[in-house]
């Protein structure tokens, strides 16, 4: 049979039928009801449980409205960004009604779509909606996106009371990301906060974010808010935010989305939860924060005298959209501070512009605000944190200078700073090697107590260290112990095994590599044969040097060695991490008699 080519009319035809029906704008998209969704897993990582799913919009899969940030980009465009909001939600719903109510449910909506929808549903049409679709309320999470476009807080915290009322939660979305408000957390007070993505990139191997973290853990605890960690993407990124405590997870690694929502996390996921090998956290190399002031969170704004009248405020407010607050100066003194936010509130309120406009500033704002003069340090910002006086937080304070003026700080700069340099300080990494230090060694034995699973403790020292240090000076001396950091940190497993430094020729290794008598046996012949270039030819021709002993008396001392005693830990054994660390220095010794240099002690609570 012979098959017969169109021809150029019917080519044609056809190629215009194809292009009428391609989509070229949302409106199309909305027209024709081609918008569909695919919900991604949020698991629950203390046992790898799925408990919700995140429903996520896509467009036509052959038009360039397929990806959602194209899609609500052109919404904008096209003036259709509630529209769009809207349906999106309604096809999120509609799917999801076949796959029950075992779990929660996560659509995102603005700030803005949240409060129309309310008003123009009211929340009692808006739950005939969801009983419409088969979906209860208990199981509906809306995620609030756009945060910098919340314009009304009181609107938004109206609509939300109605819905939390009716069993409906919320989520504030990527937390973190620049945009995202504490004073909004504070306020909304929301049942989970979703921490942006970037704090999770790279997290086993960026200090910083591991505090960040914890800081966002502790303000979770304050405002009673579950977080679930966003992004997950890695293996050693799920284990550190495991470790860290965070209740919940998201991510390709945990489950990709799907139209059909995944009922189990992904085995690679499931492995590393079910695990009780802990991270190692990445440590801050320094200690800092002695030198932090204040100053350096003052923030030049021009102030404003006190008979400034309400209007030109409110200019300069409309002006500026970053401009977080204006301090009220007579001469060089301030004495009062207007925060934006609350001025706003006021100011948009019926007949205030008419009956206030043309009076003072001075009768709205903070006449006895926090003031900090620019020279104040870590540990009185650390008081100021803990005062019963928490207005700051959303306010902001006065930044002076001899009682004048200098300028503005925010509550959430002092947050940040003080949390994340109190505790790089706490750190104590020491300055030689830049090892962790004591307190994060006994930090590391907790974790690994806590874990419930095994791992060996080790403690290294350096055999006839004190005569080659007298010997050949504190420089060479310092050169033998980085050299003994240096061995230690090249045969361990950076994702398992931690390196401490307790201080002098003393080291600490907290093993959970299987093979770690291997290692240590490798890392003993290792530092012997390197130790050996840190003698002169005289020295390594008489096979050592000549020293005072500790009683002052001079013999011959042989070539400087490493010993290292170890403790198998097993669940149970240890309540407290000084037990396992005395365990360790007692199999130290041990090893110091011993002609290999390392020695094994089954070890037991002292």
């Amino acid at each position: 049979m012979i098959a017969l080519s169109p021809t150029p009319a019917l080519a044609a035809m056809r190629r215009s039928v194809e292009d009428a029906l391609k989509v070229h704008s949302v409106a199309q998209v909305l027209s024709r009801r081609l918008l569909h969704a695919v919900y991604q897993p949020i698991v629950a990582l203390k046992d790898g449980a799925v408990v919700a799913h995140e429903a996520l919009i896509r467009g036509p899969a052959d038009s360039d409205l397929h990806g959602p940030d194209a899609l609500f980009a052109a919404a904008r465009t096209e003036g259709l960004g509630l529209a769009l909001e809207q349906a999106c939600l309604r096809q999120a719903l509609r799917q999801w009604t076949p796959h029950g109510q075992d779990r929660r449910l996560f659509v995102n909506l603005s700030a803005q779509a949240l409060a129309e929808l309310v008003q123009t549903l009211t929340p009692g049409g808006l739950m005939h909606l969801l009983q419409e679709l088969g979906v209860a309320p208990a199981a509906l999470v809306v995620e609030i996106t756009e945060h910098e476009r919340v314009a009304d807080l009181p609107r938004l915290i109206e609509a939300t009371t109605a819905l939390r009322a009716q069993g409906v939660r919320f989520a504030l979305d990527d937390f973190g990301d620049g945009r995202s408000s504490l004073r909004l957390w504070a306020e909304l007070r929301p049942e989970l906060v979703k921490i942006d993505k970037y704090f999770v990139h790279d997290l086993d191997r960026e200090a910083v974010k591991v505090q960040t973290l914890k800081g966002l853990a502790r303000f979770a605890e304050t405002f009673c808010t579950a977080l679930v960690a966003e992004g997950i993407e890695t293996e050693a990124e799920l284990q550190v935010v495991r470790d860290l405590g965070i209740e919940l997870g998201q991510g390709w690694l945990l489950g990709r989305p799907a139209v059909d929502p995944a009922t189990a996390v992904l085995p690679r996921a499931a492995a590393i939860i079910a695990s009780s090998q802990i991270a190692v956290l990445p440590e801050l190399k320094r200690a800092a924060g002695a030198d932090f002031t204040v100053e350096r969170l003052s923030i030049q704004v021009p102030p404003i005298a006190p008979d400034t009248p309400i209007d030109e405020l409110a200019r300069r407010f409309a002006a500026d959209t970053l401009l977080r607050g204006v301090a009220l100066v007579e001469g060089d003194r301030p004495v009062g501070l207007i925060n934006r936010q609350s001025f706003v509130d006021r100011y948009a309120k019926p007949f205030f512009k008419e009956l206030y406009g043309r009076k003072p500033v001075s009768l709205f704002a903070n006449a006895t605000p926090l003031m900090l003069d620019r020279h104040t340090g870590l540990d009185a910002m650390t008081a100021v944190l803990t005062s019963s006086d928490q207005r700051y937080l959303t306010e902001g304070f006065i930044v002076t200078e001899g009682g004048r003026y200098l300028g503005l700080g925010t509550g959430e700069q002092l947050v940040r700073v003080v949390t994340e340099v109190r505790i790089e300080a706490a750190r104590h990494a020491n300055p030689l090697t830049f090892l962790p230090g004591n307190i994060p060694i006994s930090e590391h034995i907790a974790r690994l107590l806590a874990s419930g699973g095994e791992f060996v403790a080790c403690y290294g020292d350096l055999n006839d260290f004190k005569p080659y240090n007298d010997h050949y000076g504190y420089w060479r001396g310092d050169e033998m112990i980085r050299l003994a950091a240096r061995t230690l940190i090249s045969h361990c497993d950076p994702r398992r095994d931690f390196v401490g430094h307790v201080g002098g020729d003393d080291f600490v290794v907290l093993f959970q590599s299987d093979d770690w008598m291997a290692r240590c046996e490798r890392i003993v012949d290792a530092f012997n044969l390197l130790a050996l270039e840190l003698y002169d030819v005289a020295a390594l021709e008489r096979g050592g040097i000549e020293a005072d002993d500790r009683q002052g008396i001079k013999r011959f001392f042989g070539f400087t060695t490493l010993s290292i005693g170890a403790v198998p830990v097993r669940p149970g054994l240890y309540a407290r991490a000084d037990q396992v660390a005395s365990a360790a220095a007692m199999a130290k010794h041990q090893a110091k008699q011993s002609k290999r240099g390392l020695a094994v002690e089954q070890g037991a609570p002292r």
